[in-house]
């Protein structure tokens, strides 16, 4: 895939190396109710692929056998499929944290009635995509309609307790840019967002992570599209800063793809770039029950530049508040 991104393949990154795993990352599936046009996984209503029950037992295993600190679904809509609720449940019971990256719009789906009140039960943690506080923003980005549907879950998530800093339950927003561009600075961002969710909507939620667009699929396409992707590379790269290196997800993290193959990210995920073992074979899942990932290399590219430009970019946000 990254053979589709020559710009990215051409770009050099410093090398970087992996540090002991702690933060396990699992695409439940491509499929999702929304289509948004930041989506680096192309994921919609029409993708077919899923992590079957098999998979998902094989990463239970892995949990089980001990060192993961973080469990931390995504997709699509990783709620969506089937076994996410079996996995959330193995999870806890191991003491694991679990983070679910939530739509906030599956929430409202008349199959999913009851998922609120699960994540809640099961003190899940939530990561909600919200890419701007203002209507016409969120619908622009989302479809029309997302952002009054974004407002009924987060309110639904308040009233099981989600967003208050003495409860316990966390609720964390994303913004993502809607342009060619690195988000605003997290620390002054985030003020802006509490006052006006709270002074229209009565919203309280725990803290905004600011994430920046990674140049593929839809994203790099709609660059391309208006003759911005060479710009958007080069304003990466020149907003590079070395002291994030240290911290980029990358080093502690692995994300595991719907048939069990695993990567040094999700982005890597979506460019086709799998970890390899030693003798370069492609691992998988329960690779991780025998091999210890420290000081391999980690495969990088020009897209790697997103995550190291200004304040950083992670899953969990800013790496920095300079």
């Amino acid at each position: 895939m990254l053979d589709s991104y020559p710009h990215l393949k051409e770009i050099p990154f410093p090398p970087i190396q992996r540090s002991p795993l702690e933060t396990l990352q699992v695409n439940l599936g491509y499929r999702c109710n929304l289509s948004c046009t930041h989506c680096h996984v192309n994921a919609g209503p029409n993708r077919t692929e899923m992590m079957d029950g098999d998979t998902v037992d094989r990463v239970i295993q892995v949990l089980e056998s001990g060192g993961v600190k973080v469990l931390d679904l995504t997709g699509g809509a990783p709620e969506m499929n089937p076994w996410f609720r079996k996995l959330v449940m193995a999870a806890t019971s191991l003491g694991i944290r679990v983070i679910d990256r939530c739509n906030l719009t599956i929430l409202e789906e008349p199959e999913q009635h009851e998922l609120a009140q699960f994540l809640s039960d099961n003190q899940v943690e939530i990561v909600a995509s919200m890419p701007c506080y203002l209507e016409e923003n969120v619908d622009a980005q989302r479809g029309k309609g997302t952002f009054n549907l974004n407002i009924r879950g987060l309110q639904r998530l308040n009233r099981l307790g989600y967003g208050d800093d003495a409860g316990g339950k966390i609720l964390n927003l994303v913004y993502n840019p809607q342009g060619a561009h690195l988000p605003p600075s997290q620390g002054a961002l985030e003020p802006d967002y509490k006052k006006h969710l709270h002074d229209n909507y009565g919203i309280i939620f725990n803290q905004l992570l600011t994430i920046t667009n990674l140049p593929i699929h839809r994203f790099g396409s709609r660059l391309l599209s208006k003759g911005e992707f060479d710009g958007y590379m080069e304003l990466l790269q020149s907003a590079h800063r070395d002291e994030n290196l240290s911290t980029v997800m990358c080093r502690s993290l692995v994300s595991v793809d719907w048939q069990g193959v695993i990567y040094d990210c999700d982005f890597n995920q979506m460019l086709k770039l799998p970890l390899r073992s030693g003798d370069e074979q492609v691992m998988h899942i329960e690779d991780l029950l025998d091999d210890d990932l420290s000081e391999l290399s980690i495969r990088v590219a020009g897209h790697c530049y997103g995550c190291t430009a200004g304040q950083g970019s992670s899953c969990g946000g800013a790496l920095s508040q300079g």
